[in-house]
C-alpha cells in the first residue's frame, strides 16, 4: 500500500531529514515505485511537486531533501499502484482550489466502488485521473463545498465534523487511512493498512507531536527545523524515527493546527 507524511507547525519550518528518509522508501523494490509527491502550503497557495515513478534517485525529490523550503502544513505520498496506471495525473498528492484557497489530500488504501459514488453524486469537482484517492478527495469537497462557499472561512469545528463523517462513510468500502488540508487545519484518518506480514489491520497511520520548549532534540531527529518556541505535529504511515510515535486507533480522526493537535 501506498505511505503517507504529514507535517503540521506553529512556525514554518523545514522537513529535509524526514522527506529524505520518507524517499529512501519509494522505491521498486519496497513496492512503492509508483509515483511521489510533496506539497508545502504557503498561505492560500501550495508549491506541489510530483512524479510518476520512484523517489529514490530522483533529482527533484534530491533538491527537496537539501533545499531551505519551509511550510507550515507540509503532506508527502509514496504510490503502490492498486487502481489506475502510473501516471502523472494519478499521482498524489491531489490539490484543487475550495473557497478561494488550495486544498490538498492523500490517501492509502483501496476504496471499492468509490468511483460508482462519485458518478452518482456528479459533484461539480471531477477527477482527473482513475484512481479511487481522487475520486473520494472530489467527494469531500463536495461535502466541504456548502461550508466554503460563504463568505469567511468555515470555523474549524464546522470543517471538522463533515471531514469525520466523510472518514466513517469511507471505511466500509476499504482501508482509508488519508490527510486532507486546508492551509489552516491539517486532517488524519487512520484506519488500516497492509502490514510487513501481509495482513489488512490497524495501525494505519501513526502521530508524533514535540514542543522544542520541552524535547528540541527529538524534533531534530525527526528532521524539523527549530525556530524558538516551535510546535510540530508529525503523521507517517510507518514511523520514520525511533521515537514514540502512538499509532490511531481505527476510525480515528485528528485535526492539527499551528502544530497542535485535537482529538475529534
Amino acid at each position: 500500500m501506498c505511505e503517507l507524511f504529514g507535517m503540521s507547525s506553529r512556525l514554518p519550518t523545514t522537513v529535509r531529514l524526514s522527506l529524505g528518509r520518507l524517499a529512501r522508501r519509494g522505491r521498486s523494490e519496497t513496492g512503492l515505485g509508483d509515483g511521489w509527491g510533496a506539497v508545502f502550503h504557503d498561505g492560500i497557495d501550495i508549491r506541489l511537486f510530483k512524479a510518476p515513478g520512484p523517489a529514490e534517485g530522483d533529482p527533484i525529490v534530491a533538491a527537496l531533501a537539501t533545499a531551505p523550503l519551509v511550510a507550515p502544513i507540509v503532506l508527502s505520498h509514496l504510490r503502490h499502484a492498486t487502481q489506475g496506471e502510473r501516471a502523472l495525473a494519478n499521482t498524489q498528492p491531489f490539490a484543487r482550489e475550495l473557497g478561494g484557497r488550495m486544498h490538498v489530500f492523500a490517501h492509502n488504501g483501496n476504496l471499492r466502488g468509490i468511483q460508482a459514488q462519485l458518478a452518482e453524486a456528479a459533484p461539480r469537482f471531477r477527477p482527473l485521473g482513475a484512481t479511487d484517492s481522487e475520486a473520494a478527495f472530489c467527494l469531500l469537497l463536495a461535502r466541504l463545498a456548502p461550508l466554503w462557499d460563504g463568505p469567511a472561512p468555515p470555523e474549524p469545528a464546522a470543517r471538522a465534523a463533515v471531514v469525520n463523517a466523510f472518514a466513517a462513510a469511507l471505511r466500509p468500502l476499504g482501508p482509508a487511512n488519508f490527510l486532507y488540508s486546508d492551509g489552516a487545519c491539517l486532517f488524519a484518518h487512520g484506519d488500516r493498512r497492509t502490514q510487513p506480514d501481509g495482513r489488512i489491520a490497524p495501525p494505519g497511520l501513526h502521530v508524533l507531536h514535540r514542543a522544542c520548549a520541552v524535547d528540541p532534540e527529538a524534533l531534530t531527529a525527526a528532521g524539523v527545523g527549530l525556530p524558538e518556541a516551535q510546535e510540530v505535529t508529525l503523521f507517517a504511515s510507518v514511523p520514520l524515527t525511533a521515537e514514540g510515535w502512538r499509532p490511531l486507533a481505527p476510525g480515528e480522526v485528528l485535526m492539527a493546527r499551528a502544530g497542535a493537535v485535537v482529538a475529534i
